[in-house]
C-alpha cells in the first residue's frame, strides 16, 4: 500500500548511489547476495534473543535490497537477478520469523499463522505477475521492475516496519504476528478477487 510513495521518496538517492557503484564496477549480484548474508545473520540474532543486532542487520540487508536494483537499472537488469532477488527476499522474510519463533516458545502458534500468511501473499503475488507478463501487463507505481508487481495491503514497506516494530518490542511479538497476519491473508484475498477478475478469459489452464 505504501511502496509507490516510498519509492518516490527513495529512488532518486538509490539512483546515485547505484550510479556511483556501477562506475566502480560492483555488480547487482554480488551486493543481493551480501544483502542476503546480513538478512540471515539477522534472522539468527533475532532466534539468539538479540534484537538490536537483527535490526541493525536487517536495515543492512534492505538497503542491500535497494542499492541492487539501483546498480541493476544503471548497468542493465537481468532476468537471473531479478529471480534472484526476489526469492531471497521471500526466503529472507520467512526467516525472519523462524527467528522469533524460535527466541520464546509463545511465538510458535503466532509465527506458524504468519508464515501461512506468507504463503498467500507470495502465492498470489508471483501467480499474478507470471500471468500479467504473459499478457504484456506492466506497472511502474513501484519503480522499474522485471516483471509486474502487484500492490496490496501488505507490501514491502509494511513489512519492514513490522519486522522493526518486532525487533524493537519483541515482547509484543504475538499481538504483532496475528495483526499483521490477517492483513496479508486480505491482500491475499484481494489478489485472488483481482486475479479472478483481470484474467477471465483468454488461454486456459496449463
Amino acid at each position: 500500500m505504501l511502496d509507490p510513495l516510498m519509492r518516490r521518496l527513495i529512488d532518486p538517492p538509490l539512483r546515485r548511489a547505484g550510479a556511483t557503484l556501477a562506475r566502480a564496477g560492483i555488480g547487482a549480484d554480488g551486493i543481493t547476495l551480501l544483502a542476503f548474508v546480513a538478512g540471515l545473520a539477522a534472522a539468527a540474532a533475532v532466534a539468539l534473543g538479540q534484537t538490536w543486532i537483527g535490526l541493525a542487520l536487517l536495515a543492512l540487508n534492505r538497503l542491500g535490497d535497494g542499492l541492487d536494483g539501483a546498480v541493476a537499472r544503471a548497468t542493465g537488469a537481468t532476468d537471473r537477478g531479478a529471480f534472484l532477488d526476489i526469492v531471497l527476499d521471500f526466503v529472507f522474510y520467512g526467516l525472519m520469523v523462524l527467528g522469533f519463533a524460535v527466541a520464546a516458545p509463545q511465538n510458535a502458534l503466532p509465527a506458524a499463522f504468519l508464515l501461512a500468511s506468507f504463503m498467500g501473499t507470495g502465492a498470489s503475488f508471483l501467480g499474478y505477475a507470471v500471468l500479467a507478463g504473459k499478457r504484456g501487463l506492466s506497472t511502474d507505481l513501484r519503480g522499474r521492475k522485471s516483471f509486474f508487481h502487484m500492490g496490496g495491503l501488505t507490501e514491502g514497506t509494511e513489512t519492514i516496519a513490522f519486522l522493526v516494530l518486532c525487533c524493537l518490542f519483541p515482547q509484543y511479538f504475538p499481538l504483532f504476528a496475528w495483526i499483521f497476519g490477517a492483513a496479508c491473508w486480505l491482500t491475499a484475498l484481494s489478489r485472488v478477487v483481482a486475479g479472478w477478475q483481470d484474467f477471465a478469459g483468454g488461454p486456459g489452464r496449463d
